[in-house]
């Protein structure tokens, strides 16, 4: 039996960090908004959960960064990898203009649970669980809310804003006829756990060798593997056999061999279809896509997760006030994009470059490869290492929060928080 609707200042589709970010800053400058979550809690593995210093930088502007800190991470000060036989320090990140000179190795569930927390602090957030946007509303051309599942029955939101945060394979993006531009990506990825020894190795580290790639992020007590194929290459991968796979593993890292065997079964072994490809125009009346619904990204870097927090601050900034005022225009919803798209097609084409110019040949090689000679000044010259530090570490026009907070108290007796939700 359907649900009585509900009435809200804006509808966000996607609890992921894009979403949860949206929806806390705009509670937090005084905006009634409704977060859509199809999952009953956030506890997904194998989602990025790098957080860098640009991202950082926001917690600590929020007045958060203490508490936030107090949360279970490790910390990456410098990233280093082997080309065949030789290794090469790629970014030191100690020389960064921020407040946190690092990255944060941090579960995703953990940063998503600390936005929710604290954006319950706010009487104009809502955040609705389980509860999963699968279609819009549209009136006289323009979007006016979302029809969505939940445990009791169909729910439609009524919104003055609808946003997509609902990843790559945006529901709300098919539904509204949005063109997509695919950019290719020749590389899959296959992640997994392996458990982490005292006597390893404490750095987080890439390792290329002829027809073979794999990234190893540590997280304390474990290791978070990603291995790299090439696109489409997971029903060679087990036609080989979970014995072959294993033994390419150990080839990486030797170190692991004495615990090849918790690789159990291939349902050990997760599967990310790479895809980069972008919105050629990110909205609609009445609707915004940011984050993954509006530009896919490569794990080349890891900067997934941080470039679509920065699209939800900008965002947040300029939507905010005409949010509060009911006076959001198409003008307000392309400023976004216009904001936010040269730092997505820079870092783009960077991925590409270097899906193109460097995995596709190692993957289809069967000689041992060397590293191409710029990477070899990163060695030579300490120095060198900022410039990959700062793109990785704070990215193309890194966002800083705009949004006042708005009192709780006088928020919460304001007669338009006393109506919030109908």
């Amino acid at each position: 039996m359907p649900l009585a609707p509900v009435k809200t200042t804006c509808c966000i589709a996607g609890g992921g960090p894009a979403g949860m970010m949206l929806g806390f800053l705009l509670a937090r400058a005084g905006v009634r908004v409704a977060v859509l979550e199809k999952h009953a809690d956030f506890l997904r593995d194998f989602r990025g959960d790098t957080i860098h210093p640009s991202t950082l930088e926001l917690m600590h502007e929020l007045g958060l960064l203490e508490d936030f800190l107090k949360l279970p991470h490790s910390k990456v000060t410098e990233l280093s990898g082997q080309v065949g036989a030789t290794r090469i320090h790629l970014a030191d990140f100690r020389h960064l203009p921020t407040k946190c000179r690092f990255i944060a190795l941090m579960p995703q569930w953990d940063f998503l649970d600390f936005l929710a927390d604290n954006g319950k602090l706010y009487p104009g957030f809502d955040l609705r669980m389980r509860t999963e946007a699968t279609d819009i509303i549209e009136e006289g051309g323009r979007i006016v809310g979302v029809r969505a599942t939940t445990p009791d029955g169909p729910l439609e939101i009524r919104a003055d804003l609808v946003v997509g945060c609902d990843g790559r394979r945006s529901t709300l993006r098919a539904g509204a006829g949005f063109t997509v531009d695919s950019i290719g990506a020749p590389i899959d990825v296959l992640w997994f756990r392996m458990s982490r020894r005292e006597t390893d190795t404490e750095d987080t580290f890439g390792h290329m060798e002829a027809g073979r790639m794999m990234v190893m992020l540590n997280r304390g007590d474990y290791w978070q593997c990603a291995f790299v194929i090439p696109k489409g290459g997971i029903d060679r991968v087990k036609a080989q056999g979970l014995s072959a796979f294993r033994d390419s593993v150990v080839a990486m890292s030797l170190f692991l061999a004495d615990r090849a065997a918790e690789i159990a079964t291939w349902d050990d072994v997760k599967l990310l279809t790479v895809a980069v490809d972008r919105l050629r125009q990110w909205h609609r009346p009445g609707l915004l896509c940011i984050g993954d619904a509006a530009h896919a990204m490569s794990p080349v870097g890891g900067v997934g997760v941080n470039l679509a927090i920065q699209d939800a601050v900008a965002a947040a900034n300029i939507l905010a006030g005409p949010l509060r005022d009911g006076r959001v225009t198409d003008d307000h919803l392309a400023a976004v994009q216009t904001r936010r798209t040269l730092p997505m097609r820079v870092i783009q084409w960077i991925q590409v470059q270097v899906q193109n110019r460097i995995l596709t040949p190692v993957l289809a090689s069967t000689a041992r490869p060397a590293p191409p000679w710029p990477a070899l000044l990163f060695n030579r010259f300490p120095l060198l290492r900022r410039l990959p530090a700062r793109l990785i570490g704070m990215g193309i026009r890194p966002e800083h929060v705009r949004t006042p907070e708005v009192s709780r108290a006088r928020y919460a007796e304001s007669p338009d928080s006393k109506s919030s939700m109908s």
